[in-house]
């Protein structure tokens, strides 16, 4: 069974979304998240890791929320049982390269665990509420939430 997620990536809306973003950082920055259910414009970063395995570089349009340090993201992907493979990149390299509207930076990287992955949970669901369907969708995993943190 094909990967929508995936196939979005490649040549649907995400990569869409990518692509404006990278050619102007205030134009991609906000997203219209009611192609997928959400509540209308919020605001994206582009996320850049290195396939682990290929070492071949990606870059991931994500929702993402301020924090006391940075930002957060969420590991969604839609809901699935299985993590992103950005999260998996992320994991395996540590730090990463991050663009928020048109600042470019590098990154390191921390699970937030406990009352702060609540927090976070609960404003970015509060934002885009179909976070919470995708964590139902997922079953028994608990869909990770990613701080960066600018070095």
């Amino acid at each position: 069974m094909a990967d929508p997620i995936k196939e979005a990536s490649e040549s649907g809306w995400i990569a869409k979304h990518r692509e404006l973003y990278l050619s102007d950082g205030e134009a991609g920055h906000l997203w219209d998240s009611s192609v997928a259910g959400g509540p209308g414009p919020l605001p994206t970063l582009l996320l850049f890791t290195n396939g682990r395995k290929t070492g071949k570089e990606s870059i991931m349009p994500l929702l993402y929320g301020k924090t006391d340090t940075g930002y957060a993201i969420i590991a969604s992907k839609g809901g699935s049982p299985k993590h992103p493979g950005w999260f998996h990149n992320l994991s395996a390299q540590g730090n990463v390269k991050v663009k928020v509207a048109n600042d470019t930076f590098e990154a390191t990287t921390r699970l937030a665990k406990g009352d702060e992955r609540s927090t976070i949970w609960d404003n970015m669901a509060k934002d885009y509420p179909p976070f919470t369907d995708y964590q139902k969708k997922a079953g028994d995993r608990e869909i990770p939430v990613v701080v960066l943190e600018k070095k």
